[in-house]
């Protein structure tokens, strides 16, 4: 799907069919039409027959024909004009940011993450919730990820008040947050250093999973060496990621983090009763301009 502003092209890749036709119309033409009739057919009796085939064939042109058939892919690519009221239809995904700020040291690397994921947010709605102790909302879902790129700049280890890290309660106020938006199917990046990940964010995770909310987690590493108990948090991560039907990732590099999110909107955006919900198809009125040139192209080759 090629998309500019109000106006979309569903099916973009039949565009490449007329360059193809002509490409085996040249190529054809190039070749000797005749073959072995040369050696078969007498010369002069040859050359009389040529004559008139020209003159019928000047008579007509392959001109309307190969009209009809361009006619023909554009409706196939599907040019769409968006809807009136198609906004009401942004609802349908999301992706739900939470970010933990429980530690001054690790915030420079996990805000780093947070931007990159923004930066590859696509169209879907974008939202971005804080935690340490608690979660608190820190921009609602909205399609302007650049006002949440410059948020992210003003939070720091004094941003939430509580003490402590409770990514359980994180995911409580997604799970809460997304069905009060009535969100049909979401991602949740969740980006940490694993810290106070237990069973009952697994189960929570696994539960959103149901809901069709996939969890997907983004470690936070210490510098080399400076923790011991990363590996363990690593893993717990990595388990909470697989139990909401996510990916895990490193905040060093989230590019399959973004990946795997910009994947599902893209898949969510393809399916045809949805898209059919937002974008008008005028690719069946092209069809029958198709068809009337196609007529008048068989029709004078036949005359």
């Amino acid at each position: 799907m090629i998309e500019l502003g109000d106006f979309a092209l569903l099916r973009p890749l039949w565009l490449l069919v007329p360059p193809a036709l002509a490409l085996v119309v040249l190529a054809t033409r190039r070749r000797d039409a005749l073959g072995d009739w040369r050696r078969i057919v007498d010369p002069a009796l040859l050359a009389v027959m040529l004559r008139r085939s020209a003159s019928v064939g000047a008579a007509r042109s392959d001109g309307p024909l190969f009209f009809s058939v361009a006619l023909i892919a554009l409706a196939l690519c599907g040019p769409a004009m968006k809807m009136r009221g198609a906004e009401q239809f942004r609802n349908l995904d999301a992706t739900l940011i939470l970010l933990d700020v429980s530690r001054a040291e690790r915030l420079p690397r996990t805000i780093a993450a947070a931007q990159f994921l923004l930066e590859r947010s696509g169209a879907r709605q974008i939202g971005l919730a804080l935690y340490a102790g608690d979660a608190y909302l820190a921009s609602p879902l909205t399609d302007d990820a650049k006002s949440l790129e410059s948020l992210l700049f003003a939070i720091d280890e004094r941003t939430v008040p509580d003490g402590g890290t409770r990514p359980d309660r994180a995911l409580a106020f997604a799970r809460r947050l997304l069905r009060e938006a009535d969100i049909a199917e979401a991602d949740i990046a969740i980006i940490s250093d694993g810290d106070g990940l237990d069973p009952r964010a697994e189960r929570l995770a696994a539960s959103l999973a149901r809901e069709g909310r996939r969890v997907h987690s983004v470690f936070v590493s210490a510098r080399a060496g400076a923790d011991a108990l990363e590996p363990a948090r690593r893993a717990a991560m990595t388990a909470l990621a697989a139990a909401g039907g996510g990916r895990a990732g490193d905040a060093a590099d989230p590019r399959e983090i973004a990946r795997e999110i910009e994947m599902r909107g893209v898949a969510h955006i393809a399916e045809g009763e949805l898209r059919a919900l937002e974008w008008r198809d005028y690719g069946r009125f092209i069809l029958l301009l198709a068809a009337a040139a196609l007529l008048l192209a068989l029709r004078g080759r036949g005359a």
